[in-house]
C-alpha cells in the first residue's frame, strides 16, 4: 500500500513536469506518461512491477469510456457541416481501408500469419486525437485542412474499437467470420448510435429538469449517465464505445444547466484517465523483450505510414477536389496514439496466443508514429507551403460562464488582427447588439478592465456576453473596424 502513495505521486508529478518542459518540442504528453511508465517499471529503475494484462485492459477499458465521450463532446456539429464529407470519410471508411490495406499487405504480401496480422491491423487503424491536436495547434494551417484532421481524429476511434472487438471475439472462438458475424457487427454499430444519441438527449432534459444547489451533483450525474449509457449498449451487445462518442456529441451540441462547469470537468476527467491509463500501460512494457520484435515493429510502422495510411487518405477523399499537398500532409499527420495501445491489451484479456508482442509491436509502432511524424509536421506544412503566418499564442487569461438555470446568454471570445486600419478603438464607439456586454480584454501578458473609454488594439482578445443567437453580429462588430479598406 505504501507503494501506491509514495511512487504513484512520484511518477504523476515526473511526468507533468516533463510534459510541461517538453511542449516546447510538441512532444504529446501521452508519450511522456508511457516513457514515465516505463521509467519508474522493472525494466529501468524497477520502483513497481506490473504485468497484469487483464487489468490494464479493464481500466484502460474504463477510461477509454470518458475519453470518448469528451471526443464526441468536444466536436461542434457547424465545424463537422464544413468538412464532413472528408472527415466522415476518413473516421469510417478511412479505418476500413487502412486496417483492410494493412492486413493485405502483412499477410499477402509479407507472410506474416493471418491472426497476428488481423489483429494488428483492426488495433493500429485510428488514428490519435490527443498527439494531432497538441501538435497540430502549434501550426497555423488552413482551417478546413486543420478541422478535417482533428475531427477525423476524434471521430475514428469508435469505428477502430469495432474493429478490434470483432477481431478478438473471432480469433477466440475460432471461427471464421460469416454472416451471422456480419450481422452482430452491423447490429454493434447501428445500435450503439441509437442508444447514444437517446441517451444524449434524455440527459439534457434531465439536466435542464434537475435543480441541484450542490454543483457537485451535476458531476455525479455526468458521471453515472456517462456509464450508464456504455452498460445498456454493452447489455443490448451494441458498441458501448460509439454509444458514449455519440451520447456526447449529442450533450456537447445541446444547451443545458451546468454545461461549462460539466465541460470542464469531463474534460478534466479524460485528462487524468488518459495519463493515468499511459502511465499503467508504460508499466507493462518490458523494453528487453523489444530486441525480437523492433525489425517487425519498424515494418509495421513503415507499411502504415507509406502505404495504407496514403491509400486509404486517397481513397476516402476521392473526388472531393483535395489538392495533393493537402492529401500528402492529411497522410503524414496520421498520428498513431492512445487508442491502439489501449486496445493492444485486448488480445491478452481474450488470452489469444502472441499477445504480449501484439502490445510490444503496436507500442512500439506508436512511439516511433509520434516521434518521427510528430516531430516533422512542421517542416512538411513548410515544405507545401501550408503555413499562412505565425500563430499567436494561447492567451494568459479567460473568462468561463457558469450557468445553474437555463439561459440563451453565452460568452463570445473574439481575437482581433494584429494589423489593421484602426489601430485603437473605443468600447463606446462599437456597435454591439442590445444585451450585449464586453467583460474581459486579454492583451499579452495582461488583463484589461473595459469600460467605455478603454481602447482595443491589434491582437486582443475580446470576451462579450450576449444571446447566443447573436454571436455572428458581435463578431461582426468587432472585427469589421479591423477589415482592410
Amino acid at each position: 500500500m505504501d507503494l501506491v502513495y509514495i511512487v504513484s505521486p512520484m511518477i504523476l508529478i515526473s511526468v507533468v513536469l516533463a510534459a510541461v518542459w517538453l511542449d516546447r518540442w510538441s512532444v504529446p504528453v501521452i508519450l511522456v506518461a508511457l516513457g514515465g511508465g516505463i521509467l519508474f517499471g522493472s525494466d529501468v529503475l524497477n520502483l513497481w512491477h506490473f504485468d497484469n494484462a487483464l487489468l490494464a485492459n479493464r481500466i484502460a477499458n474504463f477510461a477509454l469510456v470518458f475519453i470518448l465521450f469528451q471526443g464526441g463532446f468536444g466536436i461542434k456539429r457547424n465545424d463537422f457541416r464544413a468538412v464532413a464529407l472528408p472527415a466522415g470519410g476518413l473516421a469510417v471508411w478511412g479505418v476500413m481501408l487502412t486496417a483492410g490495406i494493412t492486413l493485405a499487405f502483412l499477410w499477402k504480401v509479407l507472410g506474416w500469419p493471418f491472426e497476428k496480422a488481423c489483429l494488428l491491423a483492426a488495433i493500429i487503424s485510428s488514428t490519435d486525437a490527443a498527439a494531432t491536436f497538441s501538435i497540430l495547434r502549434r501550426y497555423a494551417l488552413p482551417k478546413r485542412l486543420s478541422s478535417t484532421l482533428v475531427i477525423e481524429s476524434a471521430a475514428n476511434d469508435p469505428m477502430a474499437v469495432l474493429l478490434t472487438v470483432v477481431a478478438v471475439q473471432t480469433l477466440a472462438a475460432g471461427q471464421v467470420p460469416n454472416f451471422w458475424t456480419a450481422l452482430a457487427s452491423a447490429w454493434k454499430f447501428a445500435a450503439g448510435p441509437l442508444l447514444g444519441w437517446l441517451m444524449g438527449r434524455a440527459s439534457v432534459w434531465l439536466f435542464n429538469k434537475l435543480r441541484f444547489q450542490d454543483r457537485g451533483y451535476y458531476y455525479v450525474l455526468f458521471f453515472g449517465i456517462v456509464l450508464l449509457t456504455y452498460g445498456l449498449a454493452e447489455l443490448m451487445h451494441s458498441s458501448g464505445m460509439l454509444a458514449v462518442f455519440i451520447a456526447g456529441h449529442v450533450m456537447g451540441n445541446h444547451s443545458f444547466v451546468h454545461k461549462q462547469g460539466v465541460a470542464q470537468f469531463s474534460a478534466a476527467f479524460a485528462s487524468v484517465a488518459n495519463i493515468c491509463t499511459f502511465i499503467l500501460l508504460g508499466l507493462l512494457v518490458f523494453p528487453r523483450q523489444w530486441t525480437h520484435i523492433w525489425a517487425d515493429g519498424l515494418i509495421l510502422f513503415l507499411t502504415l505510414t507509406f502505404i495504407s495510411r496514403p491509400l486509404a487518405v486517397a481513397l476516402s477523399t476521392l473526388g472531393m477536389g483535395i489538392r495533393i499537398p493537402h492529401l500528402v500532409f492529411m497522410s503524414w499527420a496520421g498520428l498513431r496514439g492512445a487508442v491502439p495501445i489501449v486496445l493492444a491489451t485486448y488480445p491478452a484479456a481474450a488470452n489469444l496466443p502472441g499477445s504480449q508482442d501484439i502490445f510490444n509491436l503496436v507500442f512500439f509502432a506508436v512511439i516511433l508514429s509520434v516521434l518521427i511524424q510528430g516531430s516533422t509536421l512542421g517542416p512538411v506544412a513548410r515544405l507545401f507551403r501550408l503555413l499562412a503566418r505565425r500563430t499567436r499564442p494561447e492567451p494568459m487569461y479567460s473568462l468561463e460562464l457558469v450557468t445553474m438555470a437555463p439561459s440563451d446568454m453565452d460568452l463570445v471570445v473574439v481575437d482581433l488582427p494584429e494589423h489593421g486600419p484602426n489601430p485603437e478603438l473605443r468600447i463606446q464607439d462599437l456597435r454591439l447588439p442590445p444585451d450585449s456586454v464586453i467583460t474581459l480584454v486579454s492583451r499579452g501578458p495582461q488583463v484589461v478592465s473595459p469600460n467605455g473609454s478603454t481602447r482595443l488594439r491589434g491582437g486582443d482578445q475580446v470576451t462579450v456576453l450576449a444571446h447566443v443567437h447573436n454571436e455572428e453580429a458581435v463578431k461582426k462588430a468587432l472585427l469589421f473596424p479591423f477589415a482592410p479598406r
